[in-house]
C-alpha cells in the first residue's frame, strides 16, 4: 500500500470519527430546536449537558481532514473548494454561529430554559450545516463533479443541487438526529422520563432515515447512476451490512436498549460511509481525479505520515482521556428523598 492510500484511508477515518461524533453534536442541536412538552427545559438541560464536555473537540476532526486534504491531495482540494464553494461556505458559516449560539446561550439567565433567540440560532444551524454537507457528498458521489486533468469543467450548482442531493442532505440530517437521540438515551438512562422522551426521538429519527434512504436508492437509479454502482459493486459487502444493521438499531430503540442502540446506529453510519468509500475507489472525485493522481510528491507524502504517527501518539490518548472522564458513565438521578427536600426548598 502506497503513502498516498494511507493518507486517503487515514483521512476517510477522520470523517468517519466527525460523522459519529460531531453529527451527534449537530443532532442534539436538533432536538434542542424542537423542544417539547412538559421537559422541554430537561431535554435541553440533556443536550447542554451532553455536549458542553466534548462538542469543540470533536472538531479536531474537521480540521485534520481539511488541512490533510490540502496537504496530501492538493489537486483535489482545489476541485473540490471550487466545485461546492457555496455549500461548503453554508456550512461553514454554520459551525460557527452554531459554536458561537451555544456558548453564548451557556451564559444567558435561562441558559436552557424557553426557546430563545440564542437557542433558536444554535437550533437552525444544527440543522443547515449536516443538510448541506450531505449535499455536497451527494455531488461527489453521484460522479456530478467533473475535472478532467485536474481543471473543474461542471459548474458551481452542479450535483448539490438536484432531488438527489436534497434527499441525501435530509437523509444526513436526519443520521445526526439518529445519533444524538440514541447518545441521549445513554445519557439518561437515570431519567426514565427523559429516557423515554428520546427513545420517541430516536425511533422517529430511524424511521425517516430509513424512508429517505430508501428513497435516495430509487432517485440514484435514475439520477446518480454512479452512486448505485458505488454501493452494489465494491462496496457491496458493506452495504448489505448496512442494510442488515437498519433493523437491529430500531429494535434496540424501540426496546429501550440504549447501549446496544448506540452502537448500531455508529455501525450504521460507519457502513454507509465505508461502503460508499470503498465503492468508488481508487477515486476521490469520481471519475477523474484518483488517490495517485493527485498525489502530492512523495517527499512531502513521507513527511506526512511522520507527522501523522506523531500527532496521533498525542491526540488521540488525549481524546481517549477526555471521553473517559466526561463519557464513562451517564450521572446518577438524585434520590427520592434528596428530590423531595429540594422541591420543598
Amino acid at each position: 500500500m502506497s503513502s498516498a492510500e494511507v493518507i486517503a484511508g487515514t483521512l476517510w477515518l477522520a470523517l468517519t470519527a466527525y460523522a459519529v461524533l460531531a453529527g451527534a453534536d449537530f443532532g442534539g442541536g436538533v432536538w434542542d430546536l424542537f423542544a417539547s412538552g412538559p421537559r422541554a427545559a430537561d431535554q435541553r438541560r440533556a443536550v447542554a449537558e451532553a455536549m458542553g464536555p466534548v462538542w469543540e473537540a470533536n472538531h479536531v476532526w474537521l480540521i485534520f481532514m481539511i488541512t490533510g486534504l490540502f496537504t496530501a491531495f492538493p489537486t483535489t482540494f482545489a476541485v473540490l473548494g471550487m466545485a461546492l464553494y457555496l455549500p461548503f461556505t453554508i456550512a461553514t458559516f454554520g459551525i460557527v454561529f452554531r459554536g458561537a449560539s451555544f456558548a453564548f446561550r451557556g451564559h444567558g439567565p435561562d441558559a436552557v430554559g424557553a426557546l430563545s433567540p440564542w437557542g433558536v440560532a444554535f437550533g437552525v444551524a444544527s440543522v443547515v450545516t449536516p443538510f448541506f454537507l450531505g449535499t455536497a457528498a451527494a455531488a461527489v458521489a453521484s460522479g456530478s463533479i467533473h475535472a478532467p486533468r485536474g481543471q473543474l469543467t461542471s459548474g458551481f450548482l452542479d450535483g448539490w443541487t438536484t432531488p438527489l442531493a436534497v434527499v441525501i442532505g435530509l437523509f444526513a440530517l436526519s443520521i445526526c438526529a439518529y445519533l444524538a437521540a440514541t447518545y441521549l438515551m445513554v445519557e439518561n438512562e437515570a431519567s426514565p422520563a427523559l429516557l423515554a422522551d428520546f427513545r420517541k426521538r430516536a425511533t422517529l429519527a430511524a424511521l425517516v432515515s430509513g424512508a429517505l434512504a430508501v428513497l435516495s436508492l430509487v432517485i440514484a437509479y435514475f439520477e446518480g447512476p454512479r452512486l448505485l454502482q458505488s454501493l452494489t459493486g465494491r462496496g457491496l459487502p458493506l452495504f448489505v451490512l448496512a442494510v442488515l444493521n437498519g433493523p437491529l438499531a430500531l429494535w434496540a430503540v424501540w426496546r429501550s436498549r440504549p447501549r446496544i442502540a448506540r452502537i448500531a446506529v455508529v455501525a450504521q453510519v460507519v457502513f454507509v460511509l465505508w461502503a460508499w468509500a470503498l465503492g468508488q475507489w481508487p477515486y476521490l472525485v469520481p471519475s477523474d481525479l484518483t488517490v495517485s493522481g493527485t498525489a502530492s510528491p512523495s517527499a512531502t507524502l513521507d513527511a506526512m505520515l511522520i507527522v501523522l504517527a506523531g500527532g496521533g501518539l498525542l491526540l488521540i490518548p488525549s481524546l481517549w482521556l477526555l471521553f473517559r472522564v466526561f463519557k464513562s458513565s451517564a450521572p446518577e438521578a438524585p434520590a427520592p428523598d434528596a428530590q423531595s427536600r429540594a422541591a420543598g426548598e
